[in-house]
């Protein structure tokens, strides 16, 4: 039996000039696990994390999914082996807007369609409509597991911030990956939602995905990860089973932390 490795990331630099954001960082988030990039704001989590979706590609290092080196590829191939990412801040709402947007079911389908497409292609003969209905069936699944499935009929800008926010797990989810990513996760969500999503989070790994969690807050990560690596500066400084990372930064980095992401 095949054995998959996950994600892994290794010995990624990206400068921005003279500036070194990320200075020869590395991870491993396992299937089946909860993984937790987590420093204070400017360690360069979001970029690494854009590394590994694949919209900036490092001056030097790797990343490789279940064995395959991915650093050449671009965003959209990366989505295809099964890297989703989702962006739980709330998004940007213009005064005024010349149309009114999908629903959270329209945009979530979309998702889910887009992503059969780019795994499995489309013939002449159709295969790609016959395969929307399982693309409806999968958003309504998407919705319901991020908890907005009474807001489906509703436009993002109809709903409140955390749902708006939700909606984009929703669509990662609905394009069945076997890597999550989450940006600041629990940004814009009150507490109820914000222990909802730690369940789902634990119930996801517990199916077989890797879930990557990059936040600001070393707190919010330690009851829901199973290994934390701590960014400061670029550079990995801690890696680890939560307790062990907070014993080990408690003196340094974990002060820099703030407590919510």
């Amino acid at each position: 039996m095949t054995v998959l490795e996950g994600l892994r990331v290794a010995d990624v630099t990206v400068r921005f000039g003279p500036l070194t954001a990320v200075d020869g960082a590395g991870l491993l988030a396992p299937p089946g696990a909860v993984t937790g990039l987590v420093g204070p704001r400017g360690a360069g989590k979001t970029t690494l994390c854009d590394v590994i979706a694949g919209v900036r590609r490092p001056a030097e290092g790797t990343v490789h999914l279940d064995g395959e080196d991915l650093t050449g590829t671009a965003a959209r191939a990366r989505a295809r082996h099964g890297i989703a990412r989702a962006f739980q801040r709330p998004p940007a709402r213009p005064r005024a807007w010349p149309f009114p947007g999908p629903t959270l079911r329209e945009s979530v389908r979309a998702a889910a369609e887009r992503s059969a497409r780019d795994r499995f292609g489309r013939d002449r003969l159709g295969r790609d409509r016959r395969r929307r209905p399982d693309a409806a069936g999968r958003a309504e699944e998407a919705l319901a597991r991020a908890g907005v499935a009474e807001f489906a009929g509703r436009r993002a800008a109809e709903t409140p911030p955390e749902v708006a926010a939700l909606a984009g797990l929703a669509r990662a989810l609905a394009a069945e990956p076997s890597v999550l990513l989450l940006d600041e996760p629990w940004t814009a969500l009150p507490e109820r939602r914000s222990r909802a999503l730690e369940v789902l989070l634990r119930d996801l790994a517990a199916e077989g995905l890797a879930v990557l969690v990059a936040c600001d807050g070393l707190e919010p990560a330690m009851g829901v990860c199973d290994v934390l690596h701590v960014l400061d500066a670029g550079r990995v400084v801690a890696a680890g089973p939560p307790v062990e990372v907070r014993a080990e930064v408690g003196a340094t980095a974990a002060p820099r932390l703030s407590r919510r992401g």
